[in-house]
């Protein structure tokens, strides 16, 4: 099912096509599916590679964005990350730019996965805490969650109407209202811009041997207010918050600031996605139960 207006239709006969035209060096390689995301398509190319393609044209543009600067960051950061090996261009085949990166195994970050959550807590803000120190480099990268949280205030509040229709009976909307409001009435963020990931959920926090091992999908890379970082934090168990906030050291505004992107997040994709796309409605459904009991 397509979750996007314009969205561009892949299997893998197009994944084929593609590659026999743009690399044949890799025809030969086995193909499978490996995922699909809001924003991207996944094949897995052989034992090696991994092929990504995004749901529409514009989407291509984090495509470009991840594959200029993923190679200035890894030598500062502690986790492996993708490595972009291939530049695909647009085509009659497949209308926008496409990449593929090295295959990075593991499994997702989750309760079959981690063995002790408080050490996964500290690991990851050890990772955040290295990439907001990496040396800015020239770049202009802006997206919405590296800003304030006041211009959000509209679609945020529509998205909250949304889900009191389509998950009230079983949530607390109205206190999850009341994060959002808290957070609103915080300082604006006095913290200095940095370098952000900006969508470090458990599908994106890769694990073996039941630890931290790589962070991938930097489609959303970009340099603003750290706050928004910290959001993803609530789709994990209180002990990794508990460890990631205190080593972290983060303040009570920042913490309320963060939260309240948190719900921005889930609220805007449960209303956004629940006809199309209801494993990501899962995720925003479960982080806000984990809002609501923290």
């Amino acid at each position: 099912m397509t979750l996007h207006q314009d969205e561009i239709v892949v299997g893998e006969p197009l994944v084929r096509r593609l590659i026999a035209e743009q690399c044949p060096q890799w025809s030969g390689l086995t193909l499978g599916p490996a995922g699909a995301g809001t924003e991207n398509t996944m094949f897995r190319l052989g034992e090696e590679l991994l092929v990504r393609l995004p749901r529409t044209v514009e989407k291509a543009d984090a495509l470009c964005t991840e594959r200029e600067w993923l190679p200035r960051l890894t030598p500062y950061l502690p986790l492996r990350v993708p490595e972009p090996v291939f530049a695909g261009e647009a085509s009659a085949v497949f209308p926008a730019q496409w990449s593929v990166l090295r295959w990075i195994p593991g499994a997702e970050a989750g309760v079959d996965s981690v063995r002790d959550w408080g050490r996964f807590g500290t690991d990851l803000a050890g990772f955040v805490r290295a990439l907001h120190r990496v040396d800015l480099m020239g770049a202009q990268l802006s997206w919405y969650r590296g800003g304030d949280l006041a211009p959000c205030d509209g679609w945020v509040s529509d998205a909250l109407a949304s889900c009191r229709r389509l998950v009230g009976a079983e949530l607390d909307v109205d206190t999850v209202e009341s994060f959002w409001r808290a957070g609103l009435a915080q300082p604006v963020s006095p913290h200095p811009r940095v370098w952000l990931h900006g969508d470090l959920k458990p599908t994106n926090l890769l694990v073996e041997d039941g630890r931290l091992v790589a962070v991938i999908d930097f489609g959303a890379v970009s340099v603003g207010r750290p706050d928004a970082e910290h959001a993803t934090v609530w789709d994990l168990p209180s002990a990794a918050r508990e460890a990631y906030w205190n080593t972290l050291s983060l303040d009570e505004a920042t913490w309320l600031r963060a939260r309240a992107w948190a719900v921005a997040v889930a609220v805007s994709g449960i209303a956004y996605y629940w006809d199309t796309f209801p494993a990501f409605v899962t995720e925003c459904r479960t982080r806000l139960a984990h809002l609501l009991s923290s």
